[in-house]
């Protein structure tokens, strides 16, 4: 009894969250998603920092530059062997993790993340950041967020347009917590990952990311990632120097994203305990002279806000990191690529800083304020996402003045990388390097916005394809819109309920009507699941050259439940309205 009761709810709350007015309910199952995303970070953040706090010397969690020359190579090159072995033992596709991952179950999986993936993420990438490679912890926590989310939505059965929007709470909500910026957080979900925006995802997003970061200061307070002294812009006469710091970052962004994409494509064949392996010793060889790139690197970039790094200094560790994090990152090593980006801009804005302190005549801001920007600007145009970069600028300064410089530096490396270099977000470049695209052209965002649930006519009548008049009068009586013509308990075709009832009326002599004979509009059938979207009926109606569709649920193991039926004219009316 309560089974069934607990079965008749869930149908119930998956049709009220099919459609595009289900605010309430999605922003409900916000809050615990934020809560779970939230917390599985916090857990990720424990693992690592504990680890390394009993690894590195003095305690210091990156403290990489206190290892002896051997122990930075042996190192990176342990762990990358490690984790080559568990990779190799693996199946391929629990190997998949990160932002790629999440976008390409968001375009081809509706949303359905497998745990096994977030389980390999969550230990692999780690191991990955313990052993000293050059990789971030803001990748694994996306998926881990969006893992968490989706599972929620899974376990409530709840259709894939509501499981986008879930998956794009636990993205907002990992960003969130790992900067404590919920705002960039939002906006890095909606902008990086869906590549959409859409007023019904906006406040389940926002109150996702809200728990999440509230739960992170509660547990390690409301300091900022990053030490960042007050600045400003001294002169307008600057804003042309900023503008040729954000063309040189967009170059470095393409630099990158080239080095990234070259190393994934030309170790794409080669067994992962190979690739991990190499990955992990060239991280250890670079890291035997410059032992800055080792681990996330945020202790470097506090060191380039505060001007503690002299430009030779800045020039060597820029390079290194590129070289080291592009490489690594191709070759298959876990981890993120947002953390990288965070650290090459940061020190190639601060060497730019100081060039113009030397050579620019008159007052200008200090290096750190190229360095804060440059940050920004590397992540944008890495990215793609101008407004994620300079949301989290804002976020992280409280500066209002930092804005319009920015702004320019931000869209002219944009600019570059992308009109200039012709590179997409690094994210859509890897997806084409596994031969994959992300899908999110106007009709598609639109149609996966809705489930079947929302629009499927549920005034119909299931009737097998011989019927007595009795039957026939029976099943018209509620007026249904179509009947559904089954033969031996499988549906077979719908027809319109008008056709039915001319051919009484025309001939009310007959006992018995063949439903597959008089003369009606009927139209081939396939089959949709209850859960999917419009996006995905379109797809299934062009597949199966199918004319109409009708919605199921499979209820309990074995007996599946029709709930009403879908046409073309359905989905196309539907676009149409929203």
């Amino acid at each position: 009894m309560f089974k069934h009761r607990w079965n008749q709810w869930l149908d119930n709350f998956g049709l009220r969250v099919s459609s595009l007015d289900a605010l309430p309910q999605l922003s409900m199952l916000a809050i615990p998603v934020g809560l779970l995303s939230g917390g599985v970070i916090i857990a990720f953040r424990v693992l690592v920092e504990s680890s390394q706090g009993l690894l590195l010397p003095e305690g210091n969690i990156e403290n990489y530059e206190g290892l002896s020359v051997g122990l930075r190579l042996l190192l990176p090159l342990a762990g990358g062997l490690i984790i080559g072995l568990i990779w190799q033992y693996l199946q391929q596709s629990t190997r998949e993790t990160g932002v790629v991952h999440v976008m390409e179950r968001l375009s081809y999986h509706q949303g359905k993340l497998p745990l096994r993936n977030a389980v390999a993420q969550f230990f692999g990438a780690a191991l990955s950041i313990i052993s000293g490679h050059s990789v971030g912890r803001e990748g694994p926590s996306v998926h881990l967020g969006a893992t968490s989310g989706s599972q929620i939505g899974q376990w409530l059965r709840l259709p894939n347009n509501s499981l986008r929007t879930l998956v794009a709470c636990g993205i907002a909500a990992a960003i969130a917590a790992s900067f404590n910026t919920p705002l960039a957080g939002v906006i890095f979900s909606m902008e990086v990952v869906l590549m959409e925006y859409s007023v019904v995802s906006f406040a389940p997003v926002i109150l996702s990311a809200v728990a999440a970061t509230t739960l992170t200061r509660l547990v390690y307070g409301s300091e900022r990632v990053f030490s960042i002294p007050g600045m400003q812009l001294e002169s307008l006469l600057e804003l042309p120097y900023v503008i040729i710091m954000g063309i040189t970052l967009g170059g470095i962004a393409a630099l990158f994203i080239h080095l990234l994409q070259r190393s994934t494509s030309l170790s794409k064949g080669w067994p992962i305990w190979v690739r991990c392996t190499l990955g992990g010793g060239i991280v250890g060889l670079i890291g035997m002279s410059v032992p800055e790139v080792m681990g996330i690197g945020y202790d470097t970039v506090n060191q380039a806000l505060l001007g503690q790094l002299a430009l030779s200094l800045l020039l060597i560790i820029t390079v290194a990191k590129i070289v080291a994090s592009a490489v690594g990152l191709g070759l298959g090593l876990p981890g993120g690529l947002i953390g990288p980006t965070i650290v090459i801009g940061a020190l190639a804005g601060g060497a730019t800083g100081i060039v113009a302190d030397t050579w620019l005549p008159g007052e200008i801001a200090s290096p750190a304020f190229y360095a804060l920007i440059g940050m920004c600007t590397m992540m944008g145009a890495t990215l793609q996402a101008p407004l994620a970069a300079l949301t989290a600028l804002l976020e992280l300064t409280a500066n209002p003045h930092i804005i319009l410089p920015g702004m320019l530096a931000l869209i002219a490396g944009v600019l570059v990388s992308r009109e200039v270099f012709g590179k997409e977000s690094v994210y859509v470049v890897l997806m084409k390097a596994r031969g994959l695209d992300y899908r999110d052209t106007p009709i598609t965002q639109a149609l996966r916005r809705v489930g079947v649930a929302s629009v499927m006519e549920r005034r119909y009548a299931s009737l097998t394809e011989t019927v007595d008049h009795q039957q026939a009068l029976d099943a018209l009586a509620n007026e249904p819109r179509w009947i559904l013509i089954t033969r031996d308990q499988q549906p077979l075709a719908i027809m319109p309920a008008a056709d039915l009832a001319r051919e009484m009326q025309e001939h009310p002599e007959k006992t018995a009507y063949s439903l597959t004979e008089i003369p009606a509009e009927r139209r081939d059938i396939n089959a949709v699941d209850f859960q999917a979207t419009l996006q995905e009926a379109l797809e299934i109606l062009n597949t199966h050259d199918a004319e109409a569709l009708y919605v199921t649920r499979h209820t309990i193991p074995g007996i599946s439940r029709v709930y009403g039926v879908l046409t073309r004219e359905d989905i196309d009316r539907s676009y149409r309205v929203n």
